[in-house]
């Protein structure tokens, strides 16, 4: 049996950095660890290939080679999942398709031979017996009742399916689930709120098998919520420490967790001790009104503000994301986001309008609110799917003009001075990488000489000669990213919100106001 795994290609987005990649000199950002996992499930006997649309174009004879078409991925990466569905069934190739994307929302995939719905762990096997027997595919199959997978589960991905060259970062996954109720989650839904994880030999056999291909440098902790389950993660750092020591600190890490990581002193250091430099919160909104609202309380329970300036200068750079549009927020939220985004040093602040999810608690309140009125496929910076309690026109032209501040080259770079103000000299230094060097060089031409935000590149090396030289290259790297943070958002993005907003009917559109029941 032959199976290819085509991964769609994302869409130009803030987290794709699409501008800055070329500094750097790779294809895009991460590998498609999900379809490497499922590539370690189907039978060793089984040829196997894979082909990334965001590293090269999926060929006819790529289709033709294949039995069988995998392919999956997030509802942004939608239509390029529908276009690998068509043309594979002008081959006359079956397609199966899995992922985030078919598990929340399977009914937008009805053009699939067969859509997989939930982890494969556990019961891919009916899947293998049916293309085994051949004819006609299941069209869905679903978890089974008992329950979630347990992580002992999991393989080793199929890293030797990549070539790493090509990606900025590589990635794995140490748990599943978040124990937290934020109604606007899918990760809840899909994963459950009994963080599992993986033992601790797991995650190191998945690293040496990753060092065995030859790889060194950033590895990304996909997990939605790395502390979950903060006892195992405990019991898991000094064992990653060790590896790391044993091994020459040949990777550096990064992931997602909650705010109520900034409590906990001693995992933090963990974490930095084992090489975890940066971190993304879902920090979303200083409204504590908002934040009780939608069920994210262990934010509203903190100063968001101490929380983050804590986490950096104990090591671990912050990464926020911001949320406008909630049902309690009035036009003066914009200016309140403003002010809370500035007085925080979080270079990397994406901000997004509110955005219904399907199977996610909030869609099924707005459905019973009968304000829903899209699906989640479609443009992220256009109109919300679904009818926001504020005036609309208000959201869209609030959010425009916030966008146009965050990134702004003024308060961008102003963000990054106050991050690396408060950087600490990291627990594991070394010498910068030849990549890294020329990396250097490119941004010396790119933004030093070329780019129209020169002067705010020399000024940035500056601060940090003075205040930070160990972060010099740090101060680099934040310039490379925010070339394409900024020129994204006014290329794209505040075109499309401008976009939106005129093709709102000319007369008021008013939400639903403040007096939504809840």
């Amino acid at each position: 049996m032959k199976i290819l795994l085509a991964y769609p290609q994302f869409p130009k987005t803030y987290w794709g950095f699409q501008d800055s990649i070329p500094y750097v000199a790779k294809k895009t950002s991460l590998p498609p660890l999900g379809l490497l996992t499922v590539a370690a499930l189907l039978p060793a006997h089984w040829d196997v290939r894979l082909v990334d649309l965001n590293v090269r174009q999926l060929r006819d004879s790529d289709i033709r080679w294949a039995d069988v078409i995998f392919a999956g991925g997030m509802l942004i990466q939608a239509p390029s999942l529908h276009e690998i569905v068509a043309r594979s069934h002008a081959l006359g190739r079956q397609v199966v398709v899995g992922g985030p994307a078919p598990t929340t929302d399977p009914d937008e995939f009805g053009d699939a031979d067969c859509c997989f719905i939930g982890e494969a762990e556990g019961k891919i096997g009916p899947l293998v017996s049916a293309l085994e027997r051949g004819g006609d595919l299941p069209r869905r199959l679903s978890a089974p009742s008992t329950g979630y997978p347990e992580m002992a589960q999991v393989p080793v991905p199929r890293f030797d399916l990549l070539d790493w060259r090509k990606y900025a970062s590589m990635s794995i996954q140490y748990s599943r689930g978040c124990p937290f109720s934020c109604e606007f989650c899918d990760i809840i839904e899909m994963f459950g709120r009994v963080p599992r994880v993986k033992a601790p030999g797991q995650i190191l056999a998945e690293l040496d098998a990753l060092r065995a291909t030859g790889y060194k440098g950033s590895v990304f902790f996909v997990d939605d919520n790395f502390i979950g389950n903060k006892k195992a993660v405990r019991e898991f750092l000094p064992e990653l420490l060790t590896w790391q020591i044993e091994h020459g600190y040949p990777f550096e890490f990064y992931t997602e967790a909650s705010v109520n990581l900034a409590d906990d002193d001693a995992l933090i250091q963990a974490m930095v001790q084992a090489h975890f430099t940066s971190v993304f919160l879902g920090i979303e909104t200083p409204s504590v009104e908002a934040l009780k609202l939608t069920g994210k309380r262990q934010n509203a329970a903190v100063d968001l503000v101490q929380a983050v300036d804590h986490l950096t200068r104990s090591g671990l750079e912050v990464m926020g994301g911001f949320i406008v549009g909630f049902d309690t927020d009035d036009p003066a939220i914009f200016e309140a986001q403003r002010r809370f985004i500035s007085s925080i040093p979080v270079p990397l602040a994406m901000v997004g309008l509110l955005m219904a999810l399907p199977g996610t608690a909030l869609w099924r309140r707005l459905e019973r609110e009968k304000r829903i009125r899209g699906t989640a496929s479609g443009d992220q910076f256009g109109r919300p799917n679904f009818v926001p309690a504020m005036d609309e026109r208000l959201l869209l032209e609030g959010y425009h003009e916030l966008l146009g501040d965050v990134y702004h080259p003024d308060s961008y770079y102003a963000r990054c001075e106050a991050f690396l103000s408060r950087w600490p000299r990291p627990a594991v230094e070394r010498l910068p990488s030849r990549e890294e060097l020329k990396a250097f060089a490119r941004a010396i031409v790119g933004i030093g000489i070329v780019s129209p935000r020169r002067w705010h590149f020399w000024k940035l090396l500056s601060h940090s000669t003075r205040k930070a030289p160990h972060a010099l290259s740090l101060a680099v790297t934040l310039a490379i990213f925010g070339e394409h943070l900024i020129r994204y958002t006014e290329r794209t993005v505040r075109p499309r919100v401008q976009a939106a907003i005129a093709s709102l009917p000319s007369a008021p559109t008013p939400g639903r106001g403040r007096a939504v029941a809840h």
